[in-house]
């Protein structure tokens, strides 16, 4: 399995990825779609890798590098949008994901990474498996587009 960066021509198979997560989602034309992707490819702040098994994009993760005021000016991650394709689930590509994005948090200089996730136990689970732990901050939310 390759992690890697994520380029324009991962555009649709990560679109078919992100299906698994919100398959309630309205749809946006490609046009949109894709130049939202580039942008976000572009920036210097935020980056999509994918999951690679048999040259086919299996996975994905969201990291966004926020810079920040505090703890010496040391920037956060906020790691969004893991998702595994069907067929893959329980072979290791999401803790891989999630290592990457660990690895990539460290070598930006962050001083923490977080996540949200829902109250599913076996997603918790998880991502304590992958050595990320609840409990020391808690999570407000507010919605403008409800799943």
């Amino acid at each position: 399995m390759l992690i890697r960066e994520a380029t324009k021509e991962d555009h649709d198979a990560i679109l078919i990825l992100m299906q698994y997560l919100h398959p309630n989602d309205s749809k946006v034309s490609r046009s949109v779609s894709l130049a939202k992707f580039i942008e976000i490819l572009e920036s210097d702040y935020f980056v999509i890798t994918v999951a690679e098994k048999s040259n086919s994009v299996v996975g994905s993760c969201y990291i966004n590098i926020i810079p920040n005021l505090t703890r010496d000016v040391a920037p956060y991650c906020l790691i969004e949008n893991v998702v595994t394709h069907l067929d893959f689930r329980r072979q290791g590509v999401g803790q891989a994901l999630i290592n990457h994005a660990l690895n990539y948090a460290r070598s930006r200089d962050c001083y923490k990474a977080m996540l949200l996730t829902g109250r599913d136990k076996e997603v918790q689970e998880f991502y304590q498996a992958c050595g990320m732990y609840s409990g020391s901050k808690t999570a407000f939310v507010t919605r403008w587009y409800q799943d």
